[in-house]
């Protein structure tokens, strides 16, 4: 249904606009300014209690066979507090999805070439990294071929080889070597003959744990048990984001390890091992896509897909010093969830272009994809507006703050966009209630698995926060989707007074995840530190809007060696794509001023390979 613009309490909102807006969106929520008591920020400390080591899988164990004690941590996570929000009654409609499709032309794809020939100006300095520019050239010159590529990439993402297993290979869970090696002949024989499909034939690339490619189990980080049915089928298709890029001859080499489950936001994963933050060892790379992030600053592959319910393209990459595109609720494919998405996540800006450009191309299959139009660029001279809401902001660390206020500066006085402060309603609610929304979904899934035991394939911190999650009440979830009403009606109304403009953020408050004793062994659960890691990314999930995360600099680092990449994240209107990669290279201007950096043992798989083909 495409919903009806509210009228603001003014004359001068017409119903030309509304028709507009109807013909603009499909499933619109209507702009609506929300309420001034939901408008109101008050930040609360929440008490969830750390755990970690033995006291974690004695919690865990208690919490798996106790109702009462399921039941209590569900309560003291605050998840009831929702549906007592200032303002929401029961005139206040509750939405399940955020499926706000952008409507116009579907197609064609947009030019790949535009994002190959976008090069930063730091092409040649010691920061950089290799790009999908690169393995072309390489292939093109014939220094090398992609099965150079891939017979030097191997060796260091096999994890099948027991006390030979690479210190890189933590990044991935999987590869199906023969097939690898199959389809880099293949491309290598293109190239031989000048038939190459285009600039992506013979790329690596690696797709996380959880998404479907054809011949694997999506094993989502668990551990893999046999006598467990869902462990003994592998996909029978690859999700269409994945297929597009295979289609253009890129070379899926593995699959990437993750957050178990995706249900936080470090990475940690006692079962599949922990994947490296290569900047710093003794910090997590973030979640859940954390062999994304990881294989991407360690420069494994230039491009990696990923999914997001609240961060995990955005969260990992700003760790990580990378990029991350989470796209429109849809873009990319349906699945069967209110929050999550499928995206991509590079090593530069030109790489997200044409991997977000291949792999949000329409699926004649998929109603739910294929409505939303093609996201162009915006036309040269539009307005370039920055959302700020400032209390919000104030949560960041003082760190954070610094490099993030810094690029404000950069980009209002140099890349002429305009400041302009904004406010955001019921910003504490609202990730509560996404938090929980993310948990009940979770534990449904876990059903699905293994009805007859579901927590059993999970490690010890999944159990406990799949446990009570069950307890949502209906009438609780249902208080979620009217916050999500009140979000999103309050986005339409603010791109009616500001068209175009970005919502800014830093990407996450914290600049990094202290890994500390005892978090590798049984893994760690600390729910306030994961509630303010994804203080600014769950407003992108719970309301559809893309959002785009971006190395901003760098901190100094509490432990460990080395620094701490700082991710700067814009959030765009319904369709934004375009606009936000753009923003993105404006961004990457930022960067260049101070240096991109590349982790200390950044491998350079081109030259490797390079190094094969003489």
């Amino acid at each position: 249904m495409v919903g009806e613009v509210v009228r603001l309490g003014s004359a001068q909102v017409s119903e030309a606009i509304t028709a507009q807006m109807g013909d603009k969106f499909a499933n619109y929520p209507g702009a609506k300014e929300a309420p001034a008591a939901a408008l109101e920020y008050h930040h609360e400390e929440d008490h969830n209690p750390p755990l970690r080591g033995w006291p974690l899988v004695i919690a865990s164990t208690l919490l798996s066979n106790s109702s009462v004690l399921q039941k209590w941590l569900w309560n003291n996570a605050k998840f009831g507090q929702p549906k007592h929000a200032p303002g929401l009654d029961s005139s206040v409609p509750w939405r399940v999805k955020p499926d706000v499709a952008p409507l116009g032309e579907t197609g064609p794809m947009l030019s790949l070439e535009e994002g190959y020939l976008v090069t930063p100006k730091s092409a040649d300095c010691k920061g950089r990294f290799n790009s999908i520019a690169d393995y072309h050239e390489l292939y093109k010159s014939g220094q090398a071929t992609p099965l150079d590529v891939v017979e030097a990439l191997l060796p260091l993402i096999r994890r099948d080889v027991g006390d030979e297993e690479s210190k890189y290979a933590v990044a991935f869970i999987e590869s199906n070597v023969d097939e690898v090696l199959q389809h880099a002949r293949e491309s290598t024989e293109r190239w031989k003959e000048g038939k190459q499909l285009g600039i992506l034939d013979g790329v690596p690339f690696g797709v996380k744990a959880d998404t479907e490619v054809k011949g694997y189990v999506s094993t989502m980080g668990m551990k893999v048990d046999k006598t467990v049915a869902y462990f003994n089928k592998p996909e029978p298709e690859t999700c269409w984001p994945a297929l597009k890029m295979q289609e253009q001859g890129a070379i899926m080499v593995g699959k990437m390890n993750q957050h178990e489950i995706g249900m936080d936001t470090t990475g940690c994963n006692p079962v599949t091992g922990t994947a490296t933050n290569w900047y710093n060892t003794r910090y997590f790379p973030g979640g859940s896509s954390s062999g994304a992030g990881s294989g991407l600053c360690a420069g494994l592959v230039p491009v990696a897909i990923g999914t997001d319910a609240g961060g995990s393209m955005r969260i990992p990459p700003a760790f990580c010093g990378v990029y991350g595109l989470k796209p429109t609720f849809n873009r990319t494919c349906s699945r069967a969830t209110s929050m999550c998405v499928v995206g991509p996540m590079t090593s530069t800006v030109a790489d997200l272009t044409i991997a977000y450009r291949v792999m949000s191309q329409p699926n004649p299959s998929d109603p739910g994809q294929n409505l939303l139009c093609l996201s162009v660029p915006p036309s040269p001279g539009s307005n370039k507006t920055l959302g700020i809401c400032r209390t919000w902001i104030a949560r960041a660390d003082p760190d954070v703050l610094k490099v993030f206020s810094s690029c404000v500066e950069y980009l209002t006085t140099v890349k002429g966009y305009t400041a302009v402060d904004i406010s955001l309603p019921y910003l504490r609610e609202g990730q509560l209630a996404h938090a929980a929304t993310c948990l009940t979904e979770a534990a449904t899934e876990a059903f699905a698995r293994n009805p007859s035991n579901y927590l059993a394939p999970l490690n010890h911190a999944s159990r406990m926060l799949v446990s009570a999650a069950t307890h949502t009440p209906a009438t609780d979830y249902l208080s979620y989707g009217q916050i999500r009403h009140v979000i999103m009606a309050h986005l339409a109304w603010l791109w009616e007074q500001h068209p175009g403009m970005i919502v800014l953020t830093p990407t996450t408050p914290i600049a990094g995840w202290k890994i500390c004793d005892g978090d590798e062994a049984y893994g760690c659960s600390d729910g306030n530190l994961s509630i303010k890691n994804m203080t600014f990314a769950w407003v992108a999930n719970t309301s559809g809007c893309p959002a785009v995360t971006c190395p901003g600099g760098y901190v100094e680092a509490e432990q460990g060696e080395g620094v701490l990449p700082v991710g700067v994240m814009g959030m765009g209107e319904w369709g934004a794509e375009e606009q936000l990669l753009g923003f993105a290279r404006d961004v990457e201007g930022f960067l260049e001023v101070e240096g991109r950096r590349r982790p200390k043992e950044w491998v350079d798989v081109v030259g490797l390979a390079r190094g094969k083909g003489e």
